[in-house]
Formats: structure tokens, C-alpha cells, sequence
């Protein structure tokens, strides 16, 4: 196929704790090691020191508003990078980034690749505000379908992917002993663990845990949840949280904040309880996952759902909308079943990332948006 890997730059809103957020670090990762130079531009974030141990050059650009004066800095920014580091090619992760990084590309003729990792509202003029690049890769298939629909965007310019877990790094061998002291996790616990921001656009279904929790407690007596996660709404869920806890008389429910060893809270689960890149992950470990969140609510993740949940990327969108009684059952629903069922749903969750999940093939996709424009 001829020469590819080259000095290429992603750039990104933040790199805090997300599931864009890890998409990238992954994506970078395997990157380099297939011979690329990933440098990364974003505001910063948890991820950085990872990042920078493993030999990746990050750059702090403020592209994680739309505030001209930040817009305006970022632009030069990006532009300085790209001369100095001597980019070849410029990747974008997100709408602010995309339109900024999508201008310096123009002006200094730069191949220029984006990925769309959900759905942007393109009332008010924000569509606008959008730069697709001179190729798209989207994280799924109905996130390519709303690309065309919405942006009128060629199907040849589109290439759909997927959010590539590090099975390695989430395995239901990793030691949580570390974490299970720091938080005081009941050793004979049925641990509910939920990972995500904590977003009031992407904490629904942490609420609705917490709401739903002392009902979950009068079925299953040894019941623990753990939340995973930071954003505008964690000190809210706080709140309800030691609610809930002082009426049940004990620290049952405990949230973390914002994490960087989140393998190590998979591994300690009994269920996980959320979508996306967050669930693939779990499944990567063999947890039984139901599948909820802000966009819809999948219940259980068996064989049956399998089809459905493939085609949001494990996000649930088009789905009915959770609710306190719908995550409850989905969490009893699992409980209540024999033990051997248990064992078959927590290897089919296992075999769906090993079969269709790898970080191989999401790297794969990624250079075949980079050799087209590259070629062109």
C-alpha cells in the first residue's frame, strides 16, 4: 500500500475523562506504534500525564469553547503547531475544534480528517459552525446516516468505525484491591458500578440509580453502588446520594469524582450499569452490562439486543427513554437468574468486544480516512 505513517496531529476540546477522550488516547496509542508522530492540541486535562509518559507531545490550546478571543488564539495556535512541528495531516475530534482546525487546514493546505462521536444540534446557525473535513469517520452507523441527512455529506467521504477497547487494560483480572480500600468496598458486596461524566446532558441514569437504589436494597440485601465520574451535576448527585444513604443507615452508595484507574471499578463490579464506550469497556472485562443512559435504555445486553445495540454504538439513541422502575428491573433481571445463565451473558459480553471492538481495527479505519486524503 506504500508509505503512510507520518507527523499527525489530533485535536480535541479537552482530555479529560470521557469516552471521546479515550477513543483518542487509544487511537494515538496505536498509532505510534504503527509508526506515526501523534501530537495532540487540546485545553488539557487527566489524560495528559498519560499521555506524556507514553512519548506523545501535547500541546494546551484553549479549544474547549467558542469564545472568539479563544477561537482567535486557538487558530494561531494551531497554525504555529503545525509549522513547527511539520504536520502532515491534521485529525479533529469535535465541532469546535473541527471548524477552527478546519480553517488552519484550508490556509495552509493541510489534509485535514475529522471524527463525529455523536449527534451536534444544528439549530441557531450551529451547523455552520461544522467542518467535516475532506473525510469523516463516524463512530457508527446511525451517526452516519444523520451526517448525510443532516450535512448532506457524501456516503463515499464517510468511513464508520468503532470505539477500539484496550483489552489489556480492561480485564476482569486487574487488581481493584487499591480502590477497594481507598472507598471502603463491602467485600460481600453485589457491586453496581455506573461510569460516566457527570453531565446534566449525560447523568440521567445516575440519578435515576441513586433514586432507584433503596428500592434495588430490599431485593438484593447486599447491594453497593459505586459512581464514577465528575462534571457540573456530581455534587447534586452527592446530595440526593447521602439522602439515600442516611435513611438506609450506611454508606452504601459511594462516588469516586473524576477517575484515571476506571479499569480498576470495572473489575470490582458484580453489574456495570451504562452506555457507549463505558459499557464496551465492562463487556471487555466480562461484567454483565445493562445498557442505559441519556438516549435511550436497551435494559439487559443479551444476544437478543445485540443487532439494536450495535447500530447506536452502544448508546441506546432511538430506544424508550430509562426510568427509575426500568433500570431497577433490568438490575433484578440479572440477579434473579441462575447462576449459569449469569456466566453465559458475562461471556457473550466478553466475545462481542473480542470480536467486533478491537483497537486493531479502529486504527485500521482511521488510516484508511488518512491514506484518502493523503492520496489526494
Amino acid at each position: 500500500m506504500g508509505k503512510l505513517p507520518c507527523n499527525l496531529l489530533m485535536a480535541q476540546m479537552s482530555m479529560d475523562i470521557g469516552g471521546a477522550e479515550t477513543h483518542i488516547m487509544e487511537l494515538s496509542l496505536a498509532l505510534q506504534q504503527r509508526g506515526y508522530r501523534v501530537i495532540i492540541a487540546s485545553n488539557g486535562g487527566a489524560f495528559v500525564p498519560e499521555l506524556e509518559a507514553a512519548g506523545i507531545v501535547h500541546y494546551q490550546v484553549p479549544l474547549h469553547n467558542k469564545k472568539p478571543s479563544n477561537m482567535l488564539k486557538s487558530y494561531r495556535m494551531l497554525r504555529k503547531i503545525i509549522k513547527n512541528e511539520k504536520i502532515d495531516l491534521v485529525h479533529a475530534h469535535a465541532r469546535i475544534p473541527g471548524f477552527i482546525a478546519g480553517k488552519v487546514c484550508r490556509k495552509d493546505k493541510i489534509p485535514f480528517v475529522t471524527t463525529a462521536h455523536w449527534v451536534f444540534e444544528t439549530g441557531k446557525g450551529l451547523k455552520y459552525l461544522t467542518n467535516w473535513g475532506q473525510e469523516t469517520i463516524a463512530v457508527s452507523e446511525d451517526i452516519k446516516s444523520y451526517l448525510i441527512k443532516e450535512y448532506q455529506l457524501p456516503e463515499e467521504q464517510i468511513v464508520v468505525t468503532i470505539n477500539g477497547i484496550n483489552t489489556d487494560r480492561f480485564s476482569k483480572n486487574i487488581s481493584f484491591g487499591s480502590v477497594a480500600v481507598e472507598f471502603g468496598f463491602d467485600k460481600d458486596a453485589f457491586r453496581i458500578v455506573h461510569i460516566s461524566r457527570l453531565d446534566r446532558s449525560r447523568a440521567d441514569v445516575a440519578f435515576l440509580l441513586v433514586e432507584a437504589f433503596a428500592e434495588i436494597k430490599k431485593e438484593i440485601p447486599n447491594a453497593e453502588l459505586v459512581i464514577v465520574g465528575g462534571g457540573d451535576v456530581y455534587h447534586e448527585i452527592i446530595a440526593k446520594a447521602e439522602a439515600v444513604n442516611k435513611t438506609l443507615g450506611d454508606q452504601f452508595i459511594k462516588l469516586t469524582g473524576p477517575r484515571t484507574d476506571i479499569n480498576r471499578f470495572v473489575a470490582s463490579a458484580d453489574l456495570f450499569v451504562g452506555v457507549s464506550r463505558a459499557a464496551l469497556e465492562a463487556m471487555a472485562a466480562e461484567k454483565p452490562t445493562v445498557l442505559a443512559g441519556n438516549e435511550g435504555d436497551l435494559g439487559l445486553y443479551r444476544s437478543e439486543k445485540e443487532e439494536s445495540a450495535f447500530g447506536s454504538n452502544f448508546t441506546c439513541r432511538g430506544e424508550m427513554m430509562p426510568t427509575v422502575e426500568s433500570v431497577k428491573n433490568s438490575i433484578l433481571e440479572y440477579y434473579n437468574l441462575k447462576k449459569t445463565e449469569q456466566e453465559q451473558i458475562c461471556r457473550f459480553c466478553k466475545k462481542t468486544v473480542d470480536r467486533h471492538y478491537s483497537v486493531r481495527r479502529m486504527a485500521d479505519d482511521a488510516e484508511k480516512a488518512y491514506r484518502a486524503v493523503l492520496d489526494k
